[in-house]
């Protein structure tokens, strides 16, 4: 056992229990002692790290979890095992969307284009790496990080990925029944583009950031990068502690 200190995001005034039980020390984020690890405490937390990233990993805490988040009920015993060693520290990729060259949005999770109007169906344009490779009507597309292809795109079809794998294009309620489901590198760069008429809905990590019509192209890509760390709660070490830097 080794001493982990640890910040807290989007504390609901149990967090520092958690901490004491696992024998971590709890340290303010911005405070003089430096934090091993950031707690980010449900969606609003996980979501500020894509404009206010810490120095240190962030593990990302949720109602009910996920493939690289934490569920609450799970907090402590996943502290527990950072502090014996038993974690993994992962480099995801943020989002940035970009309109007319600017950046409109950051994700962390994903970003989804959605047709406004109830049961109805646009048409969209894929293009990656400046090749063209799908155009699909659906009621929208989503295109998914690693952390967030356990959600919505995998409610949509599309493969839960691990780290470093790309991100996931995924089409929601295509009109197709047999659309493409792609993985892709941000790197590269993914264009979007609504091909028909009618207002789609942009959202970013859940929550709408613009108004997309026909004829207007949006840019994905790698805009930065957030280290997580995540621990597997009841299992033996498989992976480097909290302080130990992968590559």
């Amino acid at each position: 056992m080794r001493a982990v200190n640890v910040a807290v995001r989007g504390d609901d005034g149990t967090v520092a229990a958690a901490v004491g039980v696992a024998g971590a020390s709890l340290v303010a984020e911005d405070g003089d002692r430096h934090a091993d690890v950031v707690v980010a405490v449900g969606d609003d937390a996980v979501r500020s790290v894509t404009a206010d990233p810490p120095d240190a990993p962030v593990l990302p805490v949720t109602t009910a979890g996920g493939r690289h988040r934490v569920a609450r009920p799970a907090l402590s015993g996943a502290l527990a095992a950072l502090v014996a060693g038993d974690g993994r520290r992962e480099s995801h990729p943020v989002l940035g969307v970009r309109r007319d060259g600017a950046v409109v949005a950051r994700a962390l999770r994903d970003v989804a284009l959605v047709t406004d109007a109830p049961a109805s169906i646009s048409e969209y344009a894929v293009a990656a790496g400046g090749t063209r490779l799908d155009t699909v009507r659906a009621d929208g597309m989503v295109v998914a990080t690693p952390l967030g292809s356990d959600g919505y795109a995998a409610a949509a079809g599309g493969a839960v990925l691990e780290a470093g794998a790309g991100v996931a294009v995924v089409p929601i309620s295509p009109f197709s029944t047999a659309p493409d489901h792609r993985v892709v590198d941000p790197g590269t760069g993914l264009d979007l583009s609504v091909e028909r008429e009618g207002a789609v809905a942009l959202f970013a990590d859940g929550v709408r950031r613009d108004t997309v019509d026909a004829g207007v192209d949006l840019r994905i890509e790698r805009v930065g990068s957030v280290d997580l760390v995540t621990a597997d709660v009841g299992r033996g070490p498989d992976g480097p502690g909290v302080g130990t830097d992968t590559g």
